[in-house]
């Protein structure tokens, strides 16, 4: 045997050698049968397993090597073989050690969420305000000067556009700087600029002000909005609607009172009180869209009239389900959201 015969054998010893020693060390860490399978495949496969490219490096030795080569191939597939074996042995055994399952027990009851007491107010509202035919709208929570308080016949002088009384995101002193939306008359503005009447809308979302927590009161809250522009609207439709709304979201007969206010958009204003269950609770605001609005978006006040409401999700939430502080909604308190 020539000289390069005998290194190439000796390289091929080395090969053989490596996998043995690979094969004992995966198979001595398999847990499974499925680990087992896959060192089958990587060791012994019949198309790319190593014993296979081995097989290949065989074919290419000496003729005066090749009975030694062939000996201890099969000595290495034979080895291989035999760790296999012995791990499915210990891999079978510990499976049987296993105690036995009783699939008649019942299964494992796994907590189950729900959604938040707020939210499923607000979907009530939408499904309640379509069977009266208002379509829910939504729009941006960041708006600019014009949608947020121009529109709306907001003027700059008015307290309603104080830095103070808003969360701006820009320099309030700058020439339209953007804020967040502190009511969601914003939608309203956005759908009239975009549509012609007659319109049914509501529009339900967050809005911001940098109010004080209390039991009435947080920085961040809900509204729902509803406006209707139709000619012939009158203050008797806005009252109809709400106590429609008010009987359908607390049930049994509510009534409905109106008290005179102020709100730069509408004309004549209302605060609107709800009484159920022997006490008044103030729900929010309302009156007749001002003429002024409804000429800033382009609609003709000598043709058509609307009303506008806004009454806060937070406090006919905490009307509906009983609670007295409005804060509890955002504590993330699970026993207080359990109860829903």
């Amino acid at each position: 045997m020539t000289d390069v015969a005998a290194t190439a054998l000796e390289a091929f010893r080395t090969e053989l050698e490596r996998l043995q020693r690979d094969a004992a060390t995966v198979l001595a860490a398999a847990v499974d049968e499925a680990a087992i399978e896959a060192a089958r495949i990587e060791f012994a496969g019949a198309r790319s397993g190593r014993l296979k490219a081995a097989q290949k490096l065989l074919g290419g030795l000496d003729p005066a090597a090749k009975p030694e080569g062939g000996r201890l191939f099969n000595e290495a597939k034979a080895a291989v073989a035999a760790l296999l074996e012995v791990a499915q042995e210990r891999v079978g055994s510990a499976e049987e050690s296993l105690p036995p399952v009783d699939v008649t027990l019942p299964g494992e009851i796994l907590p189950r969420g729900h959604m938040h007491p707020i939210t499923r107010t607000i979907r009530q509202v939408q499904e309640i305000m379509g069977r009266l035919g208002f379509e829910s709208v939504d729009g941006p929570e960041v708006e600019d000067q014009w949608h947020n308080f121009e529109a709306l016949a907001i003027s700059p002088e008015h307290p309603a556009r104080d830095p103070l009384d808003n969360f701006y995101l820009s320099v309030a002193q700058a020439a339209d700087p953007l804020l967040l939306r502190s009511q969601t008359s914003t939608v309203q503005i956005r759908v009239m600029e975009s549509r012609e009447p007659p319109l049914r809308i509501v529009s339900l979302g967050r809005v911001y002000r940098p109010d004080t927590a209390d039991a009435t009161h947080y920085p961040m809250f809900h509204q729902v909005e509803g406006l209707l522009i139709e000619p012939g609207t009158t203050m008797a439709h806005l009252k109809s609607v709400l106590r429609l709304f008010a009987s359908s979201f607390l049930g049994g007969d509510v009534h409905v009172r109106f008290r005179p206010s102020f709100f730069p958009f509408t004309e004549p204003s209302v605060e609107v009180d709800m009484e159920w269950g022997g006490r008044w609770v103030e729900m929010g605001g309302a009156g007749m869209v001002d003429p002024a609005v409804l000429a800033a978006v382009g609609y003709d006040p000598d043709v058509v009239t609307g009303f506008a409401f806004g009454l806060g999700v937070e406090r006919i939430a905490a009307r509906r389900y009983g609670v007295d502080d409005i804060r509890d909604f955002y504590r993330n308190d699970v026993r207080f959201l359990r109860q829903f």
